[in-house]
């Protein structure tokens, strides 16, 4: 189960901040941020080595997209798409709004359960994938978003219950260089392990990379990458190239 943090501001300077740390079982093997994929020129993000995919991306037009599991979804199965596809398919689009569209249309069975985020710095979008039907596309207004497994803000979930109050209260990232009390948090390893944010190795099984990024209202894109668990690995620059996009 990974994590997303997101807070929307419309009108801000920087309208877009987005803090995510990627659980996986920790033999599968991954590519920090880089343009990996000369089929989509322009995008960079984090490859998984074993299906091609990411699961967080940027494009030159100031767009972001990141894919999650739902429930009970984690890894590949057998007659099954991956889910690492669907962040190509929404930044081929020109903008957040048709980038999400997009997404929407597709048949939602070819892949596993996924939850997803779509965002420029005119608009953010949460689409759920149920693996029936069609993707529910929801776009997300003014505020603070905790995603994980399960949908914005669901304190059902252990982690968004533990940790929703402390972003809410903490001081919010000031781009490009201060990134305020995200950093300490996304590394914070306290509480019961179904509650981590920076879960503890267990079983194979735990945090493997974090990321910091922004997006500004000329729709510039910063993005700062630990290349470990974020209590071990400092975040760095991803370099990044083109219009809107800035290393």
């Amino acid at each position: 189960m990974c994590t997303l943090i997101l807070l929307h501001r419309p009108g801000h300077a920087w309208p877009v901040l987005i803090g995510t740390n990627r659980d996986e079982m920790l033999d599968r093997p991954w590519d920090p941020p880089a343009p990996h994929w000369p089929e989509h020129p322009g995008v960079v993000g984090g490859r998984d080595r074993l299906a091609g995919g990411t699961w967080l991306a940027v494009n030159p037009r100031g767009m972001v997209a990141a894919v999650l599991n739902r429930p009970g979804s984690l890894g590949p199965k057998l007659g099954r798409r991956s889910r690492g596809e669907l962040p190509f398919l929404a930044l081929a689009a020109p903008d957040a709004a048709r980038g999400a569209e997009a997404v929407g249309a597709i048949e939602a069975k070819q892949w596993r359960r996924f939850n997803m985020i779509v965002a420029d710095a005119k608009a953010v979008y949460f689409i759920r994938g149920l693996a029936a039907a069609s993707p529910q596309v929801m776009p997300l207004g003014e505020g603070l978003f905790m995603i994980t497994a399960r949908d914005p803000n669901d304190v059902t979930s252990p982690r968004v219950a533990q940790y929703l109050p402390r972003f809410r209260e903490a001081r919010p990232p000031a781009p490009p260089e201060d990134w305020g009390d995200w950093p300490r948090l996304l590394a914070d390893r306290s509480g019961e392990i179904e509650a981590q944010i920076n879960i503890t190795p267990q079983g194979g099984f735990g945090t493997v990379c974090s990321s910091l990024l922004a997006i500004s209202r000329a729709g510039e894109i910063v993005w700062r990458f630990a290349k470990g668990p974020p209590d071990v690995a400092p975040y760095e620059p991803v370099a990044l190239a083109g219009e809107g996009v800035a290393a």
